[in-house]
């Protein structure tokens, strides 16, 4: 099988072919369709971030595919069904944080693409009670970003709180951006879209946004506090300096929500403002199964756009530049060959730039 695999940090991935891997017990073989690229795949490559992956490692943890083989005492999973491979990859299930339905922060867990290989590659293996089944009439490349750009964002929604009627700032709109304006306006927000791009602001307008800051353009905080504030600020963008602007553009009582993680992690917040005016700096991990399965549905049900271009596996380190320049809309997706893709929802936007 051809895979993608990072063998030193900071140079590019090689594209190698490798033996398709056997399921042990617990575990399914997954024939793949689509893997979607991920910020944090770009981090690992580059070897960012201070717990380091064991190289190689196959990178990857938005992976949609079939299942084509049942590993000894499998009894949950069924041959020909599509599932995702997603950033959680196993837990112990038997932690405090499992048992009452926090299994992202279990301190025993593997992580797809991290830890554990990914899903950047024509054949993975996957725990089978981790990976999620797919429903039918979602497309497999809806169905990649899902899997980490829309689990993260809704969840990050969820944890916030957001009452109908809150402005809900969205901070960086792109793979995640443009699916955290949705969740927030399925939640009853007033969406504050905040970006560099006026193509990305144009694309949250679109998706629902009330308003948009153009922060190369405009002081945010400025613009922000001129819209009366924010309830809530999602950062998605990988600067510490967004999310100082997004801290100090909320109001009393408001609430921070950290997602994105930069290289360099540190954040100044000030200590006064905080007490006095009340507010709730939390980090958001991602979601459980659970999460996922409400992400899905949510997008059966035609409630959420996902805007993604397909890629070829070949081309995966030209594809992490176009990321890290800012060219890409939203998601990019690794088509794989042979996929036999259901037909997309005709309100799903789909640019295929593999030509």
């Amino acid at each position: 099988m051809k895979a993608a695999v990072i063998t030193v940090f900071g140079q590019q991935l090689e594209i190698v072919q490798r033996p398709i891997p056997q399921p042990g017990p617990h575990q399914v073989l997954i024939r793949l369709e689509a893997c979607g690229l991920c910020h944090t795949d770009i981090h690992v490559a580059q070897g960012d971030w201070p717990v380091k992956p064991v190289l190689p490692v196959i990178p990857g943890h938005e992976g949609i595919g079939i299942v084509e083989e049942l590993g000894d005492q499998v009894s949950d999973r069924t041959v020909g069904e599509r599932v995702a491979i997603a950033w959680l990859g196993s837990a112990c299930g038997r932690c405090r944080y499992c048992v009452d339905g926090r299994e992202t922060l279990c301190p025993a867990q593997q992580n797809s693409g991290y830890s554990v290989d990914g899903a950047v590659a024509e054949y993975a293996v996957a725990n089978s009670s981790y990976v999620v089944p797919v429903p039918d009439g979602i497309s497999s490349l809806d169905a990649a970003p899902l899997s980490c750009a829309g689990l993260t964002t809704y969840k990050a929604l969820k944890v916030a709180g957001v009452v109908p009627t809150e402005n809900v700032g969205v901070f960086g709109i792109g793979g995640l951006g443009h699916l955290a304006v949705q969740y927030a306006r399925i939640l009853g927000g007033t969406v504050v879209a905040v970006d560099i791009e006026e193509a990305k602001l144009d694309l949250a307008q679109e998706l629902g946004a009330r308003h948009v800051v153009n922060a190369a353009v405009v002081d945010p905080v400025a613009a922000i506090t001129a819209l009366g504030g924010l309830d809530v600020a999602v950062v998605l963008a990988a600067s510490p300096r967004v999310f100082e602007q997004a801290f100090a553009s909320l109001r009393p009582g408001g609430r921070l929500v950290c997602v994105a993680l930069p290289g360099k992690e540190r954040m100044a917040i000030p200590i006064f403002e905080t007490v006095l005016k009340g507010i709730t700096v939390v980090g958001s991990i991602v979601g459980t199964r659970q999460d996922l399965s409400e992400v899905f549905a949510l997008h059966a049900g035609g409630r959420t756009r996902v805007i993604a271009q397909t890629r070829r596996l070949e081309d995966l380190n030209a594809a992490m530049a176009d990321v890290l320049s800012g060219r890409v809309p939203a998601r990019l997706v690794v088509e794989f060959e042979g996929a036999a893709w259901p037909v997309p929802r005709a309100h799903t936007v789909v640019a295929d730039v593999t030509s």
